[in-house]
Formats: C-alpha cells, sequence, structure tokens
C-alpha cells in the first residue's frame, strides 16, 4: 500500500513500508507541471510500478485548499 500526504513543500510518501519525501521541485520537474496542477494519481505513477488508482485524479492543489 502506498500513502501519499501532500504539503506545500512536497509530499510525504509510505511505499512499502518505507517513508520518503518528494520534494516540490522534484515533483515539478518529472511531471513537467506546476505543482498544484499535478494530480494525486501522476505522484502514484512517479513512486509506485504498478499503482491502484482508484476513484478520480485530484489535483494537489484541491487537496491543500
Amino acid at each position: 500500500m502506498t500513502t501519499l500526504a501532500f504539503d506545500e513543500d512536497g509530499v510525504d510518501v509510505v511505499y512499502e513500508g518505507t517513508e520518503f519525501r518528494l520534494e516540490r521541485d522534484l515533483v515539478e520537474e518529472a511531471i513537467d507541471k506546476p505543482y498544484y496542477e499535478v494530480t494525486d494519481h501522476e505522484v502514484l505513477k512517479m513512486v509506485a510500478e504498478q499503482p491502484n488508482l482508484k476513484g478520480e485524479p485530484r489535483r494537489i492543489g484541491d487537496i491543500l485548499d
């Protein structure tokens, strides 16, 4: 299971029991979009080989509002 916790500066990730942080700049560079326009599904695809993409994607900007 993968858990994502978003804040203004990046994403705290727990992936298969390992905790790490993706900084905002890294996410923007990897997805080639402004941070607030990136979706949770796009971040999951960065982290997991075969992510479980349930539900509608949500923009980080909407999550943080």
